[in-house]
């Protein structure tokens, strides 16, 4: 993997097929680097699971954005125009689709034995219904998406209307390990 300047990681969003661990490593990331730590999901969803209206969710991206530097986690292809207006990298979890759904899995099962509210102040919480017996089921999206998140972001990184935005592919978490690690050591010379 090539070195990376640090200025490249000014604005950054972490994309990957759901449970890949965006908000993971975009949480690492944003301690390291010392600049606010944005999720999409927290601005998306709405209490009984129900989601915010389009120009809500774009209004309430915008805004957070409006900072010179944040580690941004989430997809939602629709808010393109707006979460990479300014953005400098975008860092693609790339993971294994064995790895992606055991890791969707023991985090769903993780969920609904601790009752965990997802997003504080929506009541949303993982269960055993909404994970295993329902069309909405994060397991079954994930499965859904994989193949097509793999192919839609090859597509985008070569693609010529991102030119201008640094993308790094992470393969597995050896790598994305590494990538951190290097970030680490680099902004600890800095």
């Amino acid at each position: 993997m090539p070195p990376l300047d640090l200025m490249r990681l000014a604005r950054v969003n972490v994309v990957g097929t759901s449970g890949s661990g965006k908000s993971t490593i975009a949480k690492q990331l944003a301690a390291i680097l010392n600049c606010p730590h944005i999720e999409l999901d927290k601005l998306y969803w709405e209490a009984n699971w129900s989601h915010a209206a389009d120009n809500v969710f774009f209004d309430r991206i915008a805004n957070a954005l409006h900072t010179p530097r944040w580690v941004l986690d989430g997809n939602y292809d629709r808010s393109l125009s707006i979460k990479w207006r300014e953005v400098t990298t975008v860092i693609w979890l790339d993971y294994s689709f064995a790895r992606t759904f055991g890791q969707s899995l023991r985090r769903a099962v993780s969920r609904m034995i601790t009752r965990q509210e997802l997003w504080p102040g929506t009541g949303n919480r993982e269960s055993f219904r909404l994970t295993f017996l329902s069309k909405e089921s994060v397991l079954l999206w994930m499965i859904r998406t994989h193949g097509k998140m793999r192919r839609r972001y090859l597509a985008v990184m070569n693609d010529a209307k991102y030119a201008g935005i640094h993308f790094v592919r992470l393969r597995n978490p050896r790598e994305t390990k590494t990538f951190l690690a290097s970030i680490q050591q680099r902004d600890d010379g800095a």
